[in-house]
């Protein structure tokens, strides 16, 4: 119990102090690994794996947004709020693992772009779901079901994935304000679920998610941030918008409060869900 107490301390961090002010970004200090793992229909995706000095919780495959992580002719560069959630997990004792579902396949940002090749539903699914697989099975997965966690694009494949996942696949799942409109007749999962949401988000607004997770009280928590846009876990800048290839209007950024309070309650999540065995 103290352990995870302590780790829950340190993934929520500085809630405490300050929630308005920018950070600065972070570096991961746990060495890189670049790894080659499975994807949908036995597709080699790359992917970045970092692990802690000595895992002891369930890995965690963090999905990318509709930005991506680099494209192929690049190395992967983590986006610096991914960076940065990558750390808290690794000082928890989980090791991470970033699969590129887009360069590796050759594709660009899906961010507006109509029938993207690699959406949430399809290949998306099927690559969370094979990457967990292969988690599990190296020796640093201790044979755990692993967590999964997405940001926008990333949180509706975890949302995807963890619909289908048959029982026993995954210890939790995390989704940061995914796109739920497509998913409200999805089937439910069975591993405990964490939806953080914004309530100004007009990009993948929070409603439909609000009503997947009513149906499943207990297994499915949520919690809607006012104030909040798309992008609020975001470490720096100010809300801005962006006008997408579709020609639809966003907007995007962080916000303070709710930043430090979705650390706190992914850290709470994870002791409860996802602690040593």
């Amino acid at each position: 119990m103290i352990r995870w107490l302590g780790a829950l301390l340190i993934l929520a961090g500085c809630a405490a102090s300050s929630v308005t002010a920018d950070e600065a970004p972070r570096e991961i200090p746990s060495p890189e690994q670049r790894v080659t793992v499975p994807g949908a229909e036995g597709t080699p995706l790359r992917a970045l794996l970092y692990l802690p000095p000595a895992p002891s919780r369930p890995a965690v495959i963090a999905l990318h947004s509709c930005s991506g992580i680099g494209p192929a002719e690049r190395p992967i560069r983590l986006p610096a709020h991914q960076r940065d959630w990558a750390i808290r997990l690794l000082e928890a004792g989980h090791p991470v693992l970033f699969p590129d579902s887009f360069g590796s396949r050759g594709l660009g940002e899906a961010c507006g772009v109509r029938g993207f090749p690699a959406g949430p539903l399809g290949v998306r699914r099927s690559d969370a779901l094979a990457a967990a697989d292969w988690a599990r099975a190296q020796p640093w997965g201790r044979n755990q079901p692993p967590v999964l966690i997405g940001w926008s694009h990333g949180g509706s494949t975890t949302l995807a994935a963890w619909a289908t996942a048959p029982p026993g696949a995954l210890s939790a799942a995390i989704a940061f304000y995914p796109g739920c409109g497509q998913g409200e007749a999805a089937a439910t999962g069975t591993a405990p679920l964490l939806m953080l949401l914004g309530a100004e988000d007009n990009w993948t607004p929070p409603q439909p998610c609000e009503r997947i997770a009513r149906r499943a009280p207990g297994l499915i928590t949520f919690e809607t941030y006012p104030g909040a846009h798309h992008g609020f876990d975001g470490l720096a800048g100010a809300v801005r918008s962006r006008v997408l290839p579709n020609g639809r209007s966003v907007s995007l950024g962080p916000e303070g409060a709710a930043r430090a309070d979705s650390r706190a309650r992914v850290a709470a999540f994870l002791a409860t869900n996802a602690g040593p065995p």
